[in-house]
């Protein structure tokens, strides 16, 4: 492979010429558009470039080119980084968006292109009635999603998206294209399957395990808001089987209501007695009560958002997309729950401590569970549940990180300082540990073999 030598400034032509894609400088028309993420809030960051890559080789392009004019580099799938990782000011993006195609096996294994969003990884799996465990947000990568773990919807019944991972195809710092798994370079898939996205190379492409398509009963009950510190007591005690996946939804605002959400694989009427066991458990009738079956690209589709939407409108209307959804602007953080909250007035009080804040608890256990620590990278794997605490920003970012980051730093006194990596939060108190955990030794390790020059170096990696 040819190399680009030590050039400064860096010959972007020079790049221009190796990329079957496009490159966007500053200067191009194109720049503008392609330079966006998800987040509003980091619109004020300009990369040195953006590169469009149109295949594996363009990855590897990207890279030694900037190892070797020493560029930042930042991978971007999705376009979802919380802190903006993803469009640093002065690096190279190696946009993978065009790696996105998607092909179900015979097997019932899928090979998913490291730029398909998940909107498209459900409906090409639902087409040949597979499914996948993952997120609910359409427009995430798939990238970003797998390497930092994998939290969503049916995680209990499947696991995270990451113990679904059969191999992957990265780039490594030396612009080599390897094939890891369980059996190459064991090493680096262990990393990959929780160690958070950027860190050892860009990947291409998954392979996963996929489960046969299933039914899912979608519920919603609405607690009163007199109710919360009930509701967060039940909620965490209600034993349901791993067919059940919920989540707890709490706003800042004392006056609001509470919300469980969630889906169920199998029936309304098989589901009911699990829904009845709650509402005794905390006491309280729900205000409202929903249950709907929907197979499984319908249930997603609802998670979504996107309803009523069709899967080309279920899509980015940002960085060149053509859909409809919008981009967003808050900050988030994040903790996982080890124990049970045990003052649980205490806890609601703490969650309605801002108006603007908006909390969401995500049940843990079931497949989650059974996966050994260090089996994979994701550390978490006996919390009762993950939280992420959420802030929009309507101009003023300085007030949002501080409501937070009060409930943030309030936990984690009591549950101790973890985080999770997919919920980055640049304000992280010893983030390392947080978001990896007894796992950040091992991770180093893999990070110091496979880019030994920091190539992948970033403010919250590894490298």
């Amino acid at each position: 492979m040819a190399s680009f030598g030590m050039a400064a400034p860096p010959d972007w032509q020079r790049l221009r010429t190796r990329l079957g894609g496009a490159l966007h400088l500053p200067q191009d028309p194109g720049y503008a558009t392609a330079r966006q993420g998800f987040f509003t809030l980091h619109d004020g960051q300009r990369p040195a470039a953006v590169a469009r890559c149109a295949r594996t080789e363009d990855v590897q392009a990207c890279i030694e080119f900037a190892a070797a004019t020493q560029t930042p580099i930042a991978a971007r799938s999705g376009g979802h980084s919380y802190a903006g990782y993803s469009t640093r000011d002065g690096s190279l993006v190696a946009d993978v968006r065009a790696l996105s195609a998607v092909q179900v096996n015979r097997d019932g294994t899928a090979t998913v292109g490291a730029g398909a969003q998940l909107i498209d990884v459900y409906s090409a799996l639902a087409r040949s009635g597979r499914m996948l465990p993952g997120g609910t947000c359409p427009s995430v990568g798939i990238a970003g999603l797998t390497l930092g773990g994998g939290l969503g919807v049916t995680a209990r019944k499947y696991g995270l998206t990451c113990d679904r991972l059969v191999s992957a195809r990265i780039v490594t710092s030396d612009s080599k294209l390897r094939t890891v798994s369980a059996a190459q370079e064991p090493d680096l898939f262990w990393a990959l399957r929780g160690g958070g996205g950027g860190n050892f190379g860009i990947v291409t492409s998954f392979t996963f395990r996929t489960a046969p398509a299933a039914d899912l009963t979608v519920f919603e009950l609405e607690f009163p808001a007199a109710a919360l510190a009930e509701l967060l007591g039940g909620w965490q005690a209600w034993a349901v089987p791993d067919e059940v996946w919920s989540n707890l939804d709490v706003q800042g605002d004392a006056r609001a209501t509470s919300w469980v959400a969630g889906c169920f694989v199998g029936t309304e009427a098989q589901l009911r007695p699990h829904l009845d066991n709650l509402v005794r458990l905390v006491g309280t009738q729900p205000i409202v009560r929903r249950t709907k079956q929907y197979d499984y690209i319908d249930a997603m589709r609802y998670f979504a958002g996107c309803a009523e939407l069709s899967q080309q409108e279920c899509r980015p209307s940002w960085a060149g997309d053509s859909g409809q959804l919008d981009r967003a602007s808050y900050v988030s953080t994040s903790r996982m729950l080890g124990t049970a909250i045990r003052d649980t007035s205490a806890m609601a009080a703490l969650l309605r401590s801002a108006p603007g804040l908006y909390t969401q608890f995500a049940s843990f256990g079931g497949a989650i569970a059974r996966v050994g620590v260090a089996d994979t990278a994701f550390p978490y794997r006996k919390s009762l549940a993950s939280m992420q605490i959420i802030h929009p920003v309507d101009g003023d970012e300085h007030t949002a990180r501080q409501a937070i980051g009060h409930v943030r730093d309030e936990v984690g006194r009591q549950f101790g300082q973890t985080g999770y990596v997919n919920y980055i939060d640049p304000r992280m108190p010893n983030w390392a540990q947080a978001y990896y955990g007894a796992n950040l030794t091992g991770l180093r390790a893999v990070a110091k073999r496979y880019d030994p020059q920091r190539v992948f170096a970033f403010p919250q990696g590894l490298a």
